[in-house]
């Protein structure tokens, strides 16, 4: 549980960022996006310091501050101009002494590889669909289609459309091409489960809450090419994914199968070692689940699949943030003194 001192106790920096190299209109949506979050953590009580990364200007924002004096609320995906630094973050966050949500820079790499992702789970005998990774336009050994092509070291959808679906080693071989040319990286090739997709939150540290699970319903789409979470599903209110992939809350399961499901996010959270938070990406074919991604890092605006399932659990939008604070406060010091907390 979390601790209990007043909101009203404990500052929170909150740090996220803006690259001046996006277009306006995303610059903008992320500022509002953000600022949402603030306006609820200010809501539950806080006092809230808003923090804007917009360049390589991390550590001259964080030494305004005093370590001993707040929690730092880390939504930073990156440092501006710098890609993949997700745990870099993390990193300068953390050597300046400064308490913070979520989970460690180890943790972080190694959720943003998917690769190392991959062999973790397995390490763990977690269920993840087959895979293999190519480093070159050479594919030779894969059989299994329909099967999805990605970029082995992006987050957020980055890369997926419907050409990552592919059905046959031509496809393959033209998907794979264009991930290696464009996105400079490995590309991580999976067996396509064409099943019912699951977002599940976990919360805690040492006793854990899985929220409400959320099913990303697909029925709108006949095609298996567009049976997925697209960059677009998240990003472009205008595209058709964003508006016809609807989000189940709760999803329908017999309670044997959300048991089941429960029970392999939990030790995904765990064989990753996240903290505080994280959604685990799921998907079920033949009664049978299979983690795709576990995101520790997961998207916390005020429609995404998180923050509604803490809503639907009975969570307002400003308690849930409030509880990631308290997990956090935990390891402070001063705030897991005052609230008797060790």
């Amino acid at each position: 549980m979390p601790v209990n001192c007043s909101p009203q106790d404990i500052p929170v920096l909150f740090l996220y960022n803006v690259d001046p190299a996006w277009s306006v209109n995303d610059r903008i949506s992320a500022i509002e996006s953000n600022e949402k979050m603030c306006s609820a953590l200010q809501d539950a009580g806080h006092p809230v310091i808003s923090a804007p990364i917009t360049g390589q200007n991390l550590q001259d924002i964080l030494s305004r501050y005093s370590p001993k004096e707040l929690i730092v609320f880390n939504q930073c995906e990156c440092i501006p101009g710098t890609p993949h630094s997700e745990h870099e973050v993390a990193r300068i966050i953390e050597s300046l002494g400064f308490v913070y949500t979520g989970s460690t820079p180890d943790v972080l790499m190694l959720a943003e590889n998917k690769f190392a992702t991959k062999q973790t789970l397995e390490s763990h005998n977690i269920s993840t669909p087959a895979w293999t990774i190519y480093e070159e336009p050479n594919i030779n050994g894969w059989d299994i289609f329909p099967a999805i092509v990605k970029a082995a070291c992006e987050h957020g959808s980055a890369s997926l459309d419907s050409e990552s679906v592919v059905m046959n080693m031509r496809e393959l071989q033209s998907r794979t091409e264009y991930v290696l040319k464009n996105y400079s990286q490995p590309v991580l090739v999976e067996d396509f489960i064409d099943g019912r997709e699951f977002h599940v939150p976990v919360c805690g540290n040492g006793t854990l809450n899985v929220l409400p699970v959320v099913e990303m319903d697909f029925s709108a789409f006949n095609d298996v090419h567009d049976r997925l979470c697209t960059y677009d599903s998240k990003y472009d209110p205008g595209s058709l994914h964003y508006k016809k992939i609807e989000g189940l809350i709760p999803a329908p399961l017999t309670d044997a199968a959300l048991k089941s499901l429960e029970e392999i996010c939990l030790d995904a959270y765990c064989a990753m070692g996240c903290r505080d938070y994280a959604r685990m990406d799921v998907r079920e074919r033949d009664g049978k689940f299979y983690i795709l991604d576990v995101n520790p890092n997961a998207d916390l605006d005020v429609d995404a699949s998180m923050a509604c399932s803490g809503e639907y659990s009975g969570m307002s939008y400003p308690t849930m943030m409030n509880y990631l604070v308290k997990l956090a406060a935990r390891r402070h010091p001063l705030y897991a003194r005052l609230s008797g907390g060790a």
